[in-house]
């Protein structure tokens, strides 16, 4: 079952990985190991340490399933009456001794036990699939921030080699006597800022390797890299259509088992309220006529006080609770959606105007503010200008990209569906 849900979330992988990684550095294949999106997932799902402490949780409650299935045991009963007392009753030439066998009618409590037993156990299993998605989604969280430091230092190290450029421009000019010898050193600054912004970007990025590994319970990564392209944006289905699959939010359906839970324990303190009738019978032994007679007989306690009262009253509320929660739980979450939806809007829009309008615009302006920096008709500051323009541009779109896989992410959790439509994404 966790395979259904947890595709829903590896959809990720049909925008987010497309054959080879954007990760350009200077290693060979052979000396790298690329990671994708489904092998982490499903690493996760293999190794990650509390989804493995869950299923203890669920097979200790199918062990109180299997407890609840037994019935009472029988009762094995031997009394003497009428010895060792005096006259006629002395020693036991006068005893009746009688050996019976009693047995508890539960009027069915067994069974009301076994149904409260079972729904406990669709409960956890239920738990245990929210908390699978979540392993899941959280994989890809890390998984996209990774990636996106990766995307992060190929950014640095063009900043650096424009960095480098401008440096080697402006120390012509510096020899040709066309600028002071200030701009250099101003030029050579930024450049050692810009080294040691990719120096921490490098540590960002191996931190974020560690905490994918921990995932699946690794301290070691084993790999250097993830694979995808940021620059792959989804087409969403629209507000109407993914608001309509909200209903298979896995915390709403959850509420579904709860609700059996419920019903499930109310029945059994109703079934409380009556008391347990015992029926035994037995063979009685009259020694001073050397004779034998069968017994039976039934005990009905009288119930006049206490009838379960405050238990059904307790799960009748607790029932009630759980259509409350589950109300305002799909309140939260369907608000959560028109946000997350909005902002994924916003976030696309953005990324296709730095992409398309902003960043060409950018980055004409440096080749003609090169040009005019050559031939002395710019100075450093206009350069830095530019220069700084078009290094912005670039992250604020490594940035906007990053931002629409991630509320992707966000919405599959919410709706448990798939949010990219096929016909996009064949």
């Amino acid at each position: 079952m966790w395979v259904r849900l947890t595709c829903r979330v590896i959809l990720f992988c049909l925008f987010v990985l497309h054959g080879n990684a954007i990760f350009a550095q200077s290693n060979s294949a052979s000396d790298t190991v690329a990671l994708k999106l489904d092998t982490a997932i499903a690493r996760t799902l293999a190794g990650n340490p509390r989804l493995i402490a869950y299923g203890y949780q669920i097979d200790a409650q199918r062990g109180r399933r299997q407890q609840a299935e037994l019935k009472p045991n029988l009762l094995l009963g031997i009394e003497v009456e009428n010895a060792l007392g005096t006259g006629d009753y002395q020693g036991i030439d006068s005893a009746e001794t009688t050996l019976s066998l009693a047995w508890a009618l539960e009027r069915g409590k067994r069974e009301r036990r076994m149904d409260a037993a079972s729904a406990g156990v669709h409960l956890l299993e239920a738990e245990a699939e929210i908390h699978r998605l979540d392993a899941a989604a959280e994989t890809a969280r890390v998984y996209l921030d990774t990636l996106a430091f990766q995307e992060r230092l190929i950014q640095t190290d063009e900043a650096v080699r424009l960095a480098e450029q401008i440096a080697t421009a402006v120390q012509k000019q510096v020899k040709a006597g066309r600028t002071p010898a200030a701009d250099l050193a101003r030029a050579e600054a930024e450049l050692a800022s810009m080294r040691l912004d990719r120096e921490d970007i490098e540590h960002e990025l191996r931190t974020s390797h560690r905490r994918l590994a921990a995932q699946w319970g690794e301290v070691e990564p084993d790999f250097t890299r993830v694979i995808g392209d940021l620059d792959k944006l989804p087409t969403p289905d629209s507000y109407a259509t993914l608001l309509a699959r909200l209903e298979q939010n896995p915390d709403l359906s959850r509420y579904l088992s709860e609700k059996r839970l419920r019903e499930a324990e109310l029945r059994l303190a109703e079934a409380q309220a009556k008391p347990d009738w015992q029926v035994f019978a037995g063979v009685r032994r009259l020694e001073r006529t050397d004779d034998e007679a069968f017994l039976a007989g039934i005990t009905i306690p009288l119930t006049t006080r206490n009838r379960n009262q405050g238990r059904i009253s307790e799960a009748r509320a607790r029932l009630a609770m759980t259509d409350a929660d589950r109300a305002a739980t799909r309140t939260q979450i369907e608000t959560q959606l028109f946000s997350l939806y909005q902002e994924l809007q916003h976030s696309l829009h953005r990324t296709t105007t730095l992409r398309e309008e902003i960043l060409p615009r950018f980055e004409q302006a440096l080749k003609d503010t090169e040009h005019a920096y050559a031939a002395g008709r710019y100075g450093y500051f206009e350069l830095r200008v530019v220069q700084a323009e078009i290094l912005g541009a670039r992250t604020a779109l490594v940035e906007s990209s990053v931002a629409a896989h991630r509320q992707v992410i966000e919405i599959e959790r919410l709706t448990g569906t798939t949010i990219v439509s096929a016909v996009s994404y064949p």
